[in-house]
C-alpha cells in the first residue's frame, strides 16, 4: 500500500472534527438519529471539495468503503437529505465559525491581510453560447473574501448578489474579518476606496489600510484624511505588492473548486459558494 496520504481523507477527517465543534449532534431531541450534523456537513464540504452533485457526493462515499469508515456512516444519506441541510439558515454562520478556527491557528503576529472579490456563475452557459445567444451576464453570486498573505488562507468571507460595488459588502465582510483575525496591515484595490473603510481599519480595528485612490473630483484632487496620503510611492514603500496575493487565492479556489455554482435558489447558492471556501480553506 502507497504510504502517500490521502488529501480526501485528510480533507473528510478535518471536516468533520471542526463540524462537530460547533454543531450539536442532532438539531432535535426526537431526530430520527440517522446521521449526525457533523457528518451531513462534512458530507457538503466534500460535495464542493469534489465539484460535485449531491448525487455525486453520494456516489463518491457509496463507492469509497475507507471515506465511510473516517465519517462512521452506518448508512449512506439520501441525496435530498443534503440538499435540505444545506437551505438550512445557519449554514453560513457554521462556515464563518470554522473558518474562524482555521485562521487562528495559522496566524501569525504581524500578519497582513487582503480583500477582494470575485463572481461565481450560477449557469452551466458556456461565455460563448451567451456571446452568439445574445444573453448579457445579469447577475452572479459576489464572493467577497479576507486573506492572509503569508499562507493564503481565507480568514473570512461574505456572500452577496452582483453585479455591486465591493464598498456595497465591505462592512460586513470587515466585521467578519475583524472577528477572525487582528493583522498588522491590509491591502485592497481601488473598488473599496473610501473614507470610512480607512476609518474602520486605522481607528476601529487597529490595522493599517492601503487602498489606491479613486480620483472622482474634476481637479484630481483627493479628499479624505487618509485618502490623500495613498500616493503610488507610500503603497509601494509599504508592500502594497502583497495584495496580489488575493488574485492567487482566488485563482486557486476556483481551479479547485470550479467556477460554477449548481444550486439554484439564493440560499442553497449562497450556502455552496460558502463551502466552496471552507473546502480551499481545509485542503490547504
Amino acid at each position: 500500500m502507497s504510504a502517500k496520504r490521502n488529501t480526501l481523507l485528510d480533507v473528510a477527517r478535518l471536516s468533520l472534527r471542526l463540524a462537530s465543534r460547533y454543531m450539536q449532534p442532532y438539531s432535535h431531541l426526537k431526530s430520527p438519529k440517522k446521521f449526525t450534523q457533523a457528518q451531513l456537513m462534512t458530507c457538503l464540504i466534500l460535495r464542493a471539495y469534489l465539484k460535485t452533485t449531491y448525487r455525486g457526493v453520494i456516489d463518491v462515499l457509496d463507492a469509497s468503503a475507507e471515506l465511510q469508515k473516517w465519517l462512521d456512516l452506518k448508512r449512506l444519506p439520501h441525496y435530498s437529505t443534503l440538499k435540505y441541510f444545506a437551505d438550512r439558515s445557519d449554514t453560513l454562520a457554521i462556515v464563518d465559525a470554522m473558518l474562524a478556527e482555521i485562521v487562528q491557528a495559522v496566524a501569525g503576529e504581524n500578519e497582513a491581510v487582503a480583500i477582494d472579490s470575485t463572481g461565481v456563475e450560477t449557469t452551466s452557459a458556456s461565455a460563448y453560447f451567451r456571446t452568439r445567444s445574445g444573453l448579457q451576464r445579469k447577475k452572479y453570486v459576489k464572493l467577497s473574501v479576507c486573506v492572509l498573505c503569508g499562507s493564503m488562507t481565507p480568514a473570512a468571507l461574505a456572500v452577496s448578489w452582483g453585479p455591486c460595488n465591493d464598498k456595497a459588502v465591505a462592512r460586513e465582510l470587515l466585521d467578519k474579518s475583524k472577528a477572525a483575525v487582528q493583522p498588522r496591515t491590509l491591502f485592497a484595490e481601488a473598488g473599496y476606496d473610501a473614507e470610512w473603510v480607512h476609518q474602520y481599519c486605522r481607528d476601529g480595528w487597529g490595522v493599517t489600510s492601503w487602498i489606491p485612490p479613486a480620483v472622482h473630483r474634476q481637479d484630481g484632487q483627493i479628499n479624505g484624511k487618509h485618502r490623500s496620503k495613498m500616493t503610488p510611492r507610500r503603497l509601494k514603500r509599504n508592500g502594497y505588492g502583497q495584495r496580489w496575493i488575493v488574485e492567487s487565492f482566488m485563482s486557486g479556489l476556483k481551479r479547485t473548486t470550479g467556477s460554477m455554482l449548481a444550486a439554484r435558489h439564493q440560499a442553497s447558492l449562497f450556502a455552496e459558494a460558502a463551502l466552496q471556501v471552507l473546502a480551499y480553506a481545509i485542503r490547504r
